[in-house]
């Protein structure tokens, strides 16, 4: 039939193809729901422009654990070369990506890359379309991904990906619909159906109105299924044999693989093939929708069901299926219902799946394996249980990480073997610690070192001393941290455990270098040197993690900022995305210390708005969103600390609740609340103290004592806040100014004379800190202070948000759906610098998208407030 209302986006995605060939690679995100007609748009657009460009295209499949990485071998059997080799011989998953995007890059001809149902996509193929995501821009690309819309909720691991893509300007967004009455009356054009009726019944989906049309019956079936099972009610006894074997063996189907689970194929493939409910696909066959095996499948009986799938196992087993086929056999096995062959295939296929990083998929087949262990003996279940836990930790599922890890030091218990129950004891502290469960993981830490020191001096004892060098830093208790990082340093070395030793050398320079102590940087520079030598690429980006964060959090915020951009342009470059994330929540923070507040909304709005962010990471950018709107009085302050500090509260530590505590006492007095500013100050201030920190015990002391309270400053504290403590406002001033923060230095400049009070409203209305310039503006009009400067002009003040007049007039803008470029037409100002402004509205509005700001412009009223923009719609 023919292909009906959709012009508009092949010509998007022509319109893409030809921004790829002129070396602007592109991504386009083709998505609807099931049965929209996803597959037979891109295909529609291939046989139009297949011949002017190289075509390579590959499909994840419905199973119900997907194979790792299972489009990138349907596309190595395309391209050949390099990364046919590698995928066949198992090479790294990095060389894999690397051998893609080298085909990518070459050739005469632009390329047409096509995955499809990336709602079904394993792990490891996620991770390939983020890598060629982020590089695409530079080559002659066009990268297809297909998925259904309706499947992909808040928490689907899609979601990030999504998440990642969106903000690229390589990106286009295609959403199929469903078709109008007209198409429907189009379809039907002389066959006995009301066009009006089968609209309204099927809802336009082009699927169910094809399969309605091509069904037997003149009345118009209640569902897909029905449907699907009347044009099968078609067939003969060979092609219901047929169909039966088909939609066991799913997918695109091998037709000698096909006779060898059904048997002669001859006469019921041609049946299959006539009617329509299988089709050709090159070399193979498949449903002409998985929604029609999905009904096949359903009416198969069950016993026939295991049957053919115990066919469909000894067949692949017997044509020597490799890497890319254990997740099916799995599926066959579990299908056949033969238990043992379910264990050992899926222990390989999550050994396989942990070499590509696919660790989704190695989770769940250790789980398969699991739940067919109980005949094991003790330490197979226990390795099985270790295993799973790894997985389970690295996917972020800690309480489940935690119950796996316990029941492997059990059953290591009940085996008397305490060198492993040791190990895993050692090893349960961090889904614990991870999980805000730091009193427990001290506990099991503690006990680890007690089974471990009992016994021969071993890796497994460095290990459990580096965990407890870790945990001590993290509470920011330098010398234990120290004491036992130095001891499995010391052990690690005489054991010739090279990535101990550079994990405990990083825990140590840490622990040093995050009191101000420079002589920790040299631990750490030797930790990247030694986990560069083994290729532990986490361990490099953590360590960068760890420096760039210890100076941001001793307010060395210049040195903080070249080592959080080194940090986080190497986590991008090998996808290390939790490293990622959580440096740029505290470069966030570090762009609201320095003033660049329209950055640091950038950075935090982008990153708030991931869907799998981790809990140490949503803190952070939690506080750098807390702070940045109290300061410019933006509503959605309180919202963000209410739940930065719900998190930072599991954890009982300074590190996570000090910030939150200061970034809300901050808020109070902000809001004139100063015993709820004393409350928060007071919460944490006394275990500042006793760690010695110097920034923290000074920013709450400050709090404290501007809010009334008389509180001993100790000596050690950090200067700008002694000096300020000690009304040394001139000092304290010159002192913010040279760690470049501008609003601690109006702060201060704020208690000092009429001439430092009108420097001090400079800088706040500069900065666009509104509530700290009325509390000044208010205080020097009670004191008698003559000429105050006037504020930002009315048409800002007149808005909730602050929005300036340029601001108002972009916001205009894209409430009219205007593009960068137009509206700098408009606005004679170029598109760079339009982005800025709106990245500074979406920031203010504290929305995610140009669609979401134009919603609550219309809803907030905020586009008939300022007449100047009225020629901008």
């Amino acid at each position: 039939m023919d292909l009906l209302e959709r012009d508009r986006d092949l010509q998007a995605l022509a319109t893409a193809l030809g921004e790829a060939a002129a070396s602007r690679g592109r991504i386009a995100l083709v998505a609807g729901e099931a049965g929209i007609g996803k597959t037979t748009f891109v295909e529609h657009f291939l046989a139009a422009h297949g011949r002017d460009a190289r075509v390579l295209k590959g499909n994840c499949d419905a199973l119900f654990t997907p194979t790792p990485l299972g489009p990138l071998y349907d596309i190595a059997r395309q391209a050949g070369g390099k990364l046919a080799v590698g995928i066949e011989g198992s090479a790294p998953r990095a060389a894999l990506f690397s051998a893609l995007l080298e085909q990518l890059q070459g050739g005469a001809r632009p390329t047409i890359l096509v995955i499809e149902d990336m709602h079904w996509a394993d792990e490891a193929t996620i991770d390939l379309a983020k890598f060629l995501g982020r590089r695409v821009a530079e080559a002659r690309v066009l990268f297809v991904a297909t998925y259904r819309e309706d499947e992909v909720g808040p928490h689907h691991r899609l979601r990030t990906l999504l998440g990642d893509l969106a903000g690229s300007r390589s990106t286009t967004r295609i959403a199929l619909s469903r078709l109008t009455i007209d198409a429907v009356r189009a379809l039907v054009a002389q066959r006995p159906f009301d066009p009006l009726l089968l609209h309204r019944q099927t809802a336009g989906n082009p699927f169910f109105v094809t399969e309605v049309l091509s069904s037997a019956g003149h009345g118009i079936p209640a569902t897909v299924r029905d449907a699907v099972l009347a044009r099968a009610a078609k067939l003969g006894p060979a092609g219901r044999t047929v169909l039966a074997a088909a939609a066991v063996i799913g997918g695109r189907i091998d037709p000698g693989f096909l006779a060898a689970v059904a048997g002669d194929t001859q006469e019921g493939l041609g049946d299959c093939l006539s009617v329509g409910i299988i089709e050709a696909a090159g070399d193979c066959v498949a449903f002409r929708h998985e929604l029609a095996r999905e009904a096949v499948l359903a009416e198969i009986e069950p016993g026939r069901r295991r049957e053919l799938n115990r066919r469909a196992l000894d067949a692949l087993k017997a044509a020597g299926g490799g890497r890319g086929d254990l997740a099916q056999l799995v599926q066959y096995a579990e299908g056949a219902g033969d238990a043992s062959a379910v264990l050992e295939l899926a222990v390989a296929a999550a050994k396989a799946a942990v070499a590509v990083g696919a660790h989704r998929e190695a989770e769940a087949q250790y789980a398969r394996a699991l739940r067919h262990s109980a005949d094991l003996p003790p330490a197979e279940r226990a390795a099985l249980f270790e295993a799973h836990a790894d997985e389970l930790a690295i996917i972020d599922d800690l309480e489940r990480a935690t119950e796996e890890r316990r029941a492997a030091v059990a059953l290591w218990r009940g085996l008397d073997d305490r060198l492993k129950e040791g190990e895993n004891l050692a090893a349960l502290a961090w889904p614990l610690v991870r999980s805000g469960r730091n009193a427990e993981a001290e506990e099991v830490s503690r006990s680890a070192i007690e089974v471990l020191r009992a016994l021969p001096p071993s890796r497994q004892l460095a290990d459990a001393y580096r965990v407890r060098a870790h945990l001590r830093m993290l509470d920011r208790d330098r010398p234990m941290a120290v004491r036992w990082g130095r001891k499995a340093i010391a052990l690690a070395t005489r054991l010739r455990d090279e990535a101990t030793v550079a994990a405990a050398e990083m825990a140590v320079g840490s622990a040093i270098l995050v009191t101000g102590d420079d002589r920790g940087r040299a631990y750490l520079d030797r930790s990247i040197a030694r986990a560069s030598r083994l290729g532990q690429d986490a361990m490099v980006g953590l360590a960068l993690l760890n420096i760039g964060t210890s100076y941001g959090e001793q307010y060395r915020f210049p040195e903080a900022e070249q080592v959080l951009d080194q940090g986080i342009a190497y986590t991008s470059e090998h996808d290390l995305d939790h490293a990622n994330h959580y440096m740029r929540a505290w470069l966030a923070l570090v762009r609201v210390h320095q003033g660049r507040w329209s950055e640091a909304s950038d950075l935090a709005a982008a990153l708030v708005a991931q869907p799998s962010l981790a809990a140490i990471s949503r803190i952070m950018v939690l506080v750098a969103l807390g702070r940045l709107r109290a300061r410019r009085g933006d509503p959605g302050a309180a919202a963000a600390l209410d739940e930065a500090l719900t998190l930072a509260a599991q954890t009982g530590t300074l590190q996570r609740l000090a910030p939150v505590r200061a970034a809300r006492a901050e808020l109070a007095w902000l809001e004139g609340d100063k015993a709820r500013c004393v409350a928060e100050a007071k919460a944490v201030h006394a275990l500042a103290i006793k760690h010695r920190h110097r920034w923290h015990a000074g920013e709450f002391a400050f709090w404290r004592r501007r809010s009334g309270e008389r509180v001993a400053v100790p000596a050690w504290c950090a200067q700008p806040y002694r000096l300020q403590l000690k009304g040394d406002w001139r000092k304290a001033a010159e002192a913010w100014h040279r760690l470049g923060c501008p609003y601690e230095q109006a702060r201060a400049l704020a208690e000092g004379d009429a001439a430092a009070q009108t420097e001090a409203l400079a800088i706040f209305d500069q900065l666009g800190a509104a509530p700290a310039a009325a509390a000044l503006r208010q205080h020097m009009r009670g004191t008698g202070v003559r000429r105050i400067p006037r504020g930002p002009r009315a048409t800002t003040r007149r808005n909730p948000f602050g929005l300036t007049v340029r601001e108002m007039e972009i916001l205009a803008c894209l409430a009219a759906g205007l593009s960068n470029g137009r509206i700098g037409t408009r606005l004679h100002v170029s598109p760079k610098t339009v982005g800025h402004h709106v990245s500074a509205v979406l920031a203010k509005l504290g929305a995610a998208s140009r669609g979401e700001a134009a919603r609550l412009a219309r809803e907030q009223g905020l586009l008939p407030q300022n007449r100047e923009v009225g020629d901008a719609k």
